[in-house]
């Protein structure tokens, strides 16, 4: 093997590494193999008397839960719940940063959904066209007023469930008796625990304001610089 092609490899290994989060080096979560991975939603019955009104506003998001998330990447998460009575729509819009992002760079989104049956409201069904085949949002606690526990599950064809469990909360903290309490709700619907995730919200007034609409451009950005670094590298 010729120099240059060697030094070119080194080269690319440390481009790798600086693109990669220090949580894919050095977290265990890495090795630990997933038991929740199943190909059909679990059934789920909304909660019953929900007031779909005492739900809407801003809470903040102190843990979360996706099967497709191996490591604790967020922090500064919080979600805003609003209803249409106009096309009868809810919508959260929801912002984040990634929790190793030195920018502390604030990213956005929402999602909106309709309400297939109003004698059920704690039960939502998402109107994105994005998403193939069943993605239903349920709310499965809450007081209202202090904390709430809602969980999302799409079904796709000849894929792994997409399941996701939001623990919410009015104030920056919750209490550990109640998060142990909205936790023990999750096992049911064959969620592993060990990947609810906490998220930090200290520190998460004076963020950097994005540029840029796309939830997925922090990512995608990196990942085209390090493509372009490696085509001037390999650039005889």
């Amino acid at each position: 093997m010729g120099l240059k092609w060697t030094v070119t490899i080194f080269i690319f290994s440390v481009i790798c590494c600086e693109f990669s989060t220090p949580w894919m080096r050095d977290n265990s979560y890495v090795a630990k193999k997933r038991t929740d991975l199943k190909r059909r939603c679990p059934n789920v019955k909304a909660i019953r008397n929900f007031d779909l009104e005492k739900m809407m506003g801003f809470w903040y998001v102190v843990q979360y839960y996706a099967s497709t998330e191996e490591l604790p990447e967020y922090a500064c998460m919080h979600s805003h719940f609003t209803f249409s009575d106009e096309d009868q729509h809810i919508t959260m819009n929801f912002t984040y940063i990634f929790a190793e992002d030195p920018l502390r760079e604030k990213l956005q989104g929402n999602l909106t959904w309709m309400i297939p049956e109003f004698n059920t409201p704690a039960h939502w069904m998402h109107i994105e066209d994005i998403y193939e085949g069943i993605y239903n949002t349920y709310v499965l606690d809450t007081d209202y007023a202090t904390w709430s526990l809602i969980m999302h599950c799409a079904e796709k064809k000849k894929h792994p469930r997409y399941l996701s469990a939001l623990l919410l909360s009015r104030e920056p903290q919750l209490g550990e008796n109640v998060i142990n309490f909205l936790r023990e709700k999750l096992p049911r619907y064959d969620i592993d625990l060990s990947f609810l995730f906490s998220i930090n919200q200290t520190s998460c007034d004076n963020l950097m304001e994005s540029s840029q609409d796309d939830p997925l451009a922090y990512i995608v950005n990196g990942r085209k610089n390090a493509k372009n670094m490696f085509k001037v590298i390999m650039k005889p």
